[in-house]
């Protein structure tokens, strides 16, 4: 029998270190080694308690939880998983190195507070075989970073190549290292990121920030064109249409697909359909198989396909079921990969 994940809950809410620590622990596989009331108190727990994953806070007093993990991380690469409300600090919680986040969720409902807990058990899950790399001051994001590449300058891509990505742990920050370059006139970007409502927008507007490309949540009729990136808003399905010469995008609501709402299995298989050779499809970090058989698909229909390699992912899983079954043409770190797309394009 395998051994259950060791868990230590950092919250400043009576409420909430009451309801982590109770219901975590009826989980089979979790084991709720004991909480943290702030940053100073889980500092002093974790070198006693050793636990395999941590649950944090971002908004919590004295120190917050992104400056929690810049000091944690570098002495213990522990994986983390933020326990968070809608708040756009998440993100540079992310880009300090927390692998996962949970939204949290309204208290006046019961079902809502389930359905977090067997989500929050499902992200400590994979947050435990995550690989965590503490950020360092050389490797951070910048958002005042300058484009590297030339423009692209060849008509013959206007409006004609679609660039499909997918991702999920890890890919928040992954996905900007692979996109904060590309020069303007880049070929449309249709991304599916693993993320719940609200989050998604919050992570278009920062991209938007970081890129030279123009980066938003897509909206539903939203027009495919070069220098645009879309975003799949979250707990939407996004797929790659036909209107009239143009390419759209439509969002909609439908079953979960290979586990997930968005899900990389309905955009890759909707461009595979759609745009055939005249796409890329690129899978990164994330636990599980969705976008693997999408990917495949793409690559059976003429397009070009990446795939993150095992050593720059935070998690070796969608990446390597999609290299399994023959999708992957070519493996690449995510620092890596713009230059692949970069010669693909110049190819065409």
């Amino acid at each position: 029998m395998n051994e259950k994940i060791k868990v230590l809950v950092v919250d400043d809410s009576l409420f909430f270190r009451g309801v982590l620590t109770k219901k975590l622990a009826e989980f089979d596989h979790i084991e709720v080694l004991g909480y943290a009331r702030d940053a100073f108190e889980a500092k002093e727990k974790i070198p006693q308690l050793k636990p395999d994953v941590v649950t944090l806070d971002v908004e919590m007093p004295k120190i917050n939880g992104i400056e929690f993990l810049k000091q944690l991380l570098p002495e213990r690469p522990i994986p983390v998983v933020l326990v968070s409300a809608l708040n756009i600090s998440v993100f540079d919680a992310l880009a300090a190195g927390a692998v996962e986040f949970v939204k949290k969720p309204e208290l006046s409902k019961s079902d809502t507070i389930s359905a977090f807990i067997e989500e929050l058990a499902a992200k400590i899950t994979i947050a435990s075989r995550a690989k965590v790399t503490p950020i360092t001051g050389t490797s951070k994001i910048s958002a005042t970073a300058k484009p590297s590449f030339a423009p692209i300058n060849s008509s013959r891509l206007v409006n004609t190549t679609v660039i499909a990505l997918g991702a999920s742990t890890g890919g928040t920050e992954a996905t900007i290292s692979v996109i904060k370059d590309l020069p303007e006139d880049t070929p449309s970007i249709l991304i599916v990121q693993h993320m719940p409502p609200g989050f998604t927008k919050m992570y278009a507007e920062r991209l938007n920030r970081i890129c030279k490309m123009e980066v938003r949540e897509a909206v539903d009729g939203d027009i495919v064109k070069n220098g645009l990136v879309l975003i799949a808003p979250g707990d939407f399905h996004m797929k790659l249409a036909k209107l009239g010469s143009n390419y759209v995008v439509k969002c909609f609501q439908a079953d979960k697909v290979s586990g997930h709402r968005p899900s990389v299995d309905v955009l890759f298989n909707s461009v595979a359909e759609i745009a055939k050779k005249n796409a890329v499809g690129i899978i990164m970090t994330g636990m599980g198989r969705d976008g693997a058989q999408g990917l495949l698909n793409m690559r059976q229909q003429g397009a070009y396909t990446i795939g993150q390699n095992k050593e720059s992912c935070v998690v070796y899983g969608m990446p390597m079921v999609a290299k399994n079954i023959g999708a992957v043409m070519i493996e690449a770190s995510n620092e890596n990969i713009p230059l692949v797309l970069r010669r693909h394009l110049a190819t065409l």
